[in-house]
């Protein structure tokens, strides 16, 4: 399997919507929002097979001490394969040296990014005000 790990993909709604409703992410329903947050982001990694779109995964930063990873996503049939370490090593390198490194986590993805170095900060609780149901 030959995946093309890149920062400076142009990215189609069709395609993205889609790899959001096949990890049932309720964000597939806001299109447009969902296209302008990822446009917005400070980094937007990709990964494609054959010119398909089967992860990606964005960063949110003040681009000097700390960086938030908001989403992370990879097509069901490419899950467990690397897909997403990769698209992790790509943005943990970019972000190698800042103060802190820092994503919410829930169910199997908590083993997948405490394999990439992520602990839980001290006693920090996440706190939210979200207008979803899933994650």
């Amino acid at each position: 399997m030959n995946t093309e790990i890149s920062f400076n993909d142009h990215l189609r709604q069709d395609e993205v919507v889609q790899l959001y409703r096949d990890n049932g992410w309720s964000a597939a329903q806001k299109p447009v929002q969902l296209m302008a947050a990822l446009e917005g982001s400070h980094s937007l990694v990709t990964a494609r097979i054959g010119g398909k779109l089967i992860g990606l995964g964005n960063a949110i930063s003040d681009g000097h001490l700390v960086v938030y990873y908001p989403h992370m996503l990879v097509s069901p049939d490419y899950q467990g394969q690397g897909v997403g370490k990769q698209m992790m090593q790509a943005m943990q390198q970019r972000y190698q040296g800042f103060h802190q490194q820092m994503l919410t986590a829930d169910g199997d993805a908590i083993g997948f990014y405490e394999s990439l170095g992520f602990s839980r900060a001290g006693k920090t609780e996440p706190m939210w005000i979200y207008d979803g149901n899933d994650h």
